[in-house]
């Protein structure tokens, strides 16, 4: 049964058509313009809000309710948006900044995506037979969105999700013992430019000029060291569980076992060490004091992910809000077209110390 709440009035964003002559004030309470319930049966995350009206302005629904709306997120992780009918990027983009306000640039990258505009971008550009790991948007970096939003503008013809999980749960999965090893010694993410493989450093610094490289690694504590053949080497120690700076809960924040070299089929990791070695490959992970991580350390973690996995398939229009320190988010393969778009947003502005 819909969780609908109650006693909450407030002017409507839903605009009906009125007779001409004096206009008069209407108020619906929040019951009358939407539900919400958990999308499965006994699982918070994601939480489901659909309209009950028909063309709702759902910016303003948002900016009108955003304390009720953040503390749900606060709650469930995660918040889906389905059935408000938004039909342009614009519409979207207008939905992210009546909750966030200014979306934020998607600097120093670590996966290939496009503008589409102002501050909207695509989806991970990965192959479509690709799966996508779970992750926390740049856990790996000094600075990540607290909140990310997702816009299905077309959904695949098969595959195509963003499973998602609670970072909550993947951390409470993991064994004390791996935990207090990771927050111990952190993570240290290596990464070689200049390859052809990954992505090269114009890009992800979306610049051409050293010195800004340099400038930007300085402020954000990376270290680098430019190699011959304008290749760019880049190492730097990161966070691996966090407290989340509202709630308070821990959560289990990194990406060690995305960039570590395992997360590669067997034939592509044995083609890239014979080639790079370890020491050149594109990207790895190590702890944070250099040494290497255990392969069975690795295992448990990938575990705890496919434990709390949720997975639902897209359909046109939704919205999917995440906050980004208590979800993670990834993809799976597909056929035929998908569209995925992209915003992120809210900075975050603590130092989070482990």
């Amino acid at each position: 049964m819909n969780n609908i709440v109650n006693n909450i009035s407030v002017q409507s964003p839903f605009k009906p058509v009125r007779p001409l002559g004096k206009r008069t004030p209407i108020r619906i309470t929040q019951e009358e313009l939407v539900t919400s319930s958990p999308l499965s049966p006994g699982q918070k995350l994601p939480l489901l809000i659909e309209p009950r009206v028909g063309r709702i302005d759902v910016a303003a629904w948002i900016a009108s309710q955003r304390e009720w709306i953040v503390s749900q997120l606060y709650t469930s992780g995660g918040i889906l948006l389905r059935g408000f009918q938004i039909a342009s990027v614009a519409e979207f983009e207008q939905v992210c900044r009546a909750l966030s306000g200014e979306l934020m640039e998607y600097s120093y990258r670590s996966t290939p995506r496009h503008t589409v505009e102002g501050h909207i971008y695509t989806s991970t550009e990965y192959p479509e037979d690709q799966n996508i790991p779970l992750h926390n948007e740049n856990s790996y970096a000094g600075s990540w969105p607290m909140k990310i939003w997702f816009y299905c503008r077309q959904p695949a013809v098969t595959g195509g999700q963003s499973p998602i999980a609670d970072s909550r749960r993947v951390f409470q999965r993991i064994s004390p013992e791996i935990r207090e090893r990771f927050a111990a010694k952190q993570v240290m993410y290596v990464r070689n430019y200049g390859s052809g493989i990954d992505l090269p450093w114009q890009t992800v610094f979306q610049t051409n000029t050293p010195a800004e490289v340099e400038a930007f690694c300085r402020a954000a504590q990376i270290d680098w060291k430019w190699e011959a053949g304008d290749r760019l080497k880049t190492w730097q120690v990161r966070q691996a569980v966090a407290q989340h700076p509202q709630t308070g809960e821990m959560v289990w924040f990194n990406q060690a076992h995305l960039f570590h070299i395992t997360n590669l089929p067997a034939d592509v990791r044995e083609s890239l060490l014979e080639t790079f070695g370890e020491e050149g490959l594109p990207r790895h992970s190590f702890y944070g004091d250099g040494s290497a991580i255990e392969p069975e350390a690795l295992a448990e973690i990938r575990r705890a992910y496919e434990e709390e996995t949720i997975e639902f398939d897209w359909e046109s229009g939704d919205l999917l809000l995440l906050d980004n320190m208590l979800t993670a988010h990834s993809r799976r393969p597909y056929t035929g077209p998908r569209s995925v778009l992209v915003g992120m947003a809210e900075p975050n502005q603590t130092t989070i110390s482990n």
